[in-house]
């Protein structure tokens, strides 16, 4: 049985997730935890908390001597260190801005100024203030001419779906990309080359489907006929 234990650290400034062996003592851990926290040894005090759901305190690793193994630890119980002497090693104060003096200025002050991002956005016409355009995106090139036959790649095995390429290009139903739109020799389909109230080809109900061009493989051919002797 493996003697390694997931546990959280968490600190005043810190929170993350480490393995540590359970024959590892309290002294040892706690060189490994001044690593992670930077809270001297001397200055630690570890606690151990049933889970992140349940901060009760199940333990207190106060005997240096002793191994993780002694205090019954468990996997993703939490190991919360709290600094005994914080005004020397600055614990908390990385996370604390209460006493940082801020800098204010009003939306009117701002927009006067002649160094600031907006007036370099403005400037550039970058972002918001970029001209607007209705010119569509560039389609993909796809070498699939109309009226070609070709094979549609099918997801059950032996299975062979061959048509004729009737429609190559964007839609309507898809916000982007380009499309085939394929009439079965057989109704493997779905439609009958209308999609939402969009025509984009004409064929028999259940013999037309749009599929993606990698999908499409173009080529010789020809309908598959159907052995009707097979058939009882």
């Amino acid at each position: 049985m493996s003697s390694m234990l997931n546990l959280w650290v968490v600190s005043p400034d810190t929170r993350s997730e480490r393995r540590y062996d359970a024959h590892t003592t309290v002294e040892q851990l706690k060189g490994k935890l001044e690593l992670v926290t930077g809270i001297p040894t001397s200055s630690q005090s570890i606690s151990v908390l049933n889970s992140e759901e349940d901060p009760r305190v199940v333990a207190n690793l106060s005997d240096d001597s002793k191994p993780l193994g002694y205090y019954g630890l468990r996997d993703w119980q939490v190991l919360k260190v709290d600094d005994l002497n914080p005004s020397i090693s600055f614990t908390g104060q990385l996370t604390d801005v209460s006493q940082v003096d801020k800098f204010e200025i009003s939306d009117a002050e701002y927009a006067k100024r002649q160094d600031s991002v907006l007036v370099y956005k403005q400037r550039h016409k970058v972002g918001r203030f970029a001209p607007k355009t209705d010119t569509p995106s560039p389609t993909v090139s796809v070498d699939i001419p109309i009226g070609s036959r070709c094979e549609v790649e099918s997801t059950e095995p032996g299975l062979s779906k061959r048509g004729t390429v009737r429609f190559v290009g964007q839609t309507k139903f898809a916000p982007s990309g380009v499309w085939v739109g394929v009439e079965y020799d057989e109704p493997f389909g779905k439609n009958d080359g209308s999609v939402q109230g969009e025509r984009y080809f004409t064929c028999k109900p259940n013999y037309g489907s749009f599929v993606r061009p990698e999908k499409v493989k173009v080529g010789d051919y020809p309908e598959l006929e159907l052995d009707l002797d097979e058939e009882m």
